[in-house]
């Protein structure tokens, strides 16, 4: 491990650092924050605007929307990575005629902008940030056979959709995956140079509070730790995080818990999957096949809420509910832990990960809609029974996933690391 001797600079001090992605600080956010407080120079390129860190200086840099294929043709994924990296690097070399050089480039390969680091400063040492290489078995692509099912052609789609990510970990010194299942989903050649160390979860925020009460002002929602309260959160309610086997199993748990009010959090729109064909988004088709059977007053659709409303619904919470397609696991199922949750959660890879049933959380077959319905049913009926899976969820989380006392020291001790350990030019 490095670290800095007392009274003197940390070894990363005055090293100078780029972030590259599109929606910067996206998960680089705290650690971005802790290289300024270490008195690191830090810059980052990003399309998107959001809030940033303080202290790091963000170059935003524009890319044309149009592309010149067909957008059904199989090279047009990549044709639009090409133009995101160029339109990057034409940012990359501003920065370089201005004197910038980076020892050390930390970017998200996913939409396409880090293919030319390496052409541009070859001396700096580039981290990849690995989130996730497309699979034609054993991931999401062809889980659910409701919605998707492999053919030639979608197989050949998904194999140029790794195009770019294979230059970028090909280019990359090192490779960061926050999970260890999703550097187990890299290509073999890569694995050797990858570390995993999760992105840290502030348990000092993100915690259980036995008086924690919610009131959202636009549903009319009130409830409290003494209240019979199912919880599911997705950023936005599709077929990827379990959406639809949530809502078929909502009959029957509603119907066995009559104290029980079910709050759903997430938007409208899709992150990962397709829109529903025949519905505006997938909870008016999910309440058009179940709604018939629920309880409407006991069902708060509630949106997108602030980020501390989002805690106290999950500190209020009797039973959360956390399902994923095989897919990059959700903050809020750490989250969840983290607040002392009984958290009830699909056994796909990522989430057993993270979840050993009957040791700090509950586990079943995601496409079980009885099982969920029963396993859910279970901790509301007799929430006490599983008070010590959620006093070990949060003993774990505090010890595996703290952003404070593990994570961050961990990301900063590695980069340290690449740093002293890089060929000199």
């Amino acid at each position: 491990m490095t670290s800095a001797t007392p009274g003197q600079p940390h070894p990363l001090a005055r090293q100078r650092i780029l972030f590259i992605h599109q929606n910067f600080p996206g998960q680089f956010v705290h650690l971005a924050q802790e290289l300024v407080r270490l008195g690191c120079e830090v810059k980052a390129l990003a399309i998107e605007q959001r809030a940033v860190p303080g202290g790091v200086d963000v170059r935003r840099y524009e890319v044309r929307p149009e592309t010149l294929l067909p957008r059904e043709d199989i090279g047009a994924d990549m044709e639009v990575k090409t133009r995101r990296a160029l339109a990057c690097a034409a940012a990359m070399r501003k920065l370089a005629a201005e004197g910038f050089q980076p020892s050390l480039i930390v970017a998200h390969p996913g939409w396409g902008e880090s293919l030319f680091c390496k052409d541009v400063w070859p001396d700096a040492v580039l981290v990849a940030y690995g989130e996730f290489y497309y699979q034609a078995d054993g991931a999401d692509f062809g889980f659910d056979p409701e919605f998707s099912r492999a053919t030639v052609d979608s197989r050949m789609r998904l194999r140029m959709r790794n195009t770019a990510l294979l230059h970028a970990y090909q280019a990359a010194d090192a490779i960061l995956c926050p999970t260890h299942w999703q550097r187990s989903c890299l290509p073999r050649e890569f694995q050797a140079k990858t570390t995993v160390i999760f992105d840290g979860v502030d348990t000092r925020v993100v915690r259980p509070e036995p008086s924690a009460f919610v009131r959202l002002g636009r549903s009319g929602l009130q409830v409290g730790r003494n209240d019979s309260v199912l919880t599911f959160v997705n950023r936005n309610l599709e077929p990827y995080r379990g959406f639809h086997v949530f809502m078929r199993a909502l009959p029957e748990i509603l119907a066995r818990n009559p104290r029980t009010r079910c709050v759903i959090v997430g938007d409208d729109s899709v992150s990962y999957g397709t829109p529903p064909r025949s519905h505006r988004n997938w909870r008016e088709a999910m309440l058009q096949e179940v709604g018939s059977r629920l309880p409407a007053d006991r069902i708060h659709f509630v949106g997108c809420v602030a980020y501390a409303d989002y805690l106290r619904l999950l500190q209020v919470s009797t039973c959360h509910a956390y399902l994923t397609y095989p897919f990059v696991l959700s903050w809020s199922c750490i989250e969840a832990l983290a607040c002392g949750c009984r958290v009830v959660g699909s056994a796909t890879p990522p989430v057993r990960e993270v979840i050993t049933p009957g040791h700090n959380g509950l586990l079943f077959d995601f496409f079980d809609v009885a099982g969920l319905a029963r396993t859910v049913s279970d901790v509301l009926q007799d929430p006490g029974a599983y008070d010590p899976l959620a006093a070990t969820a949060v003993r774990e989380a505090r010890a595996k996933y703290d952003l404070e006392t593990v994570c961050k020291p961990q990301q900063v001790q590695w980069l340290a690391s690449l740093l002293r350990d890089a060929p000199r030019p």
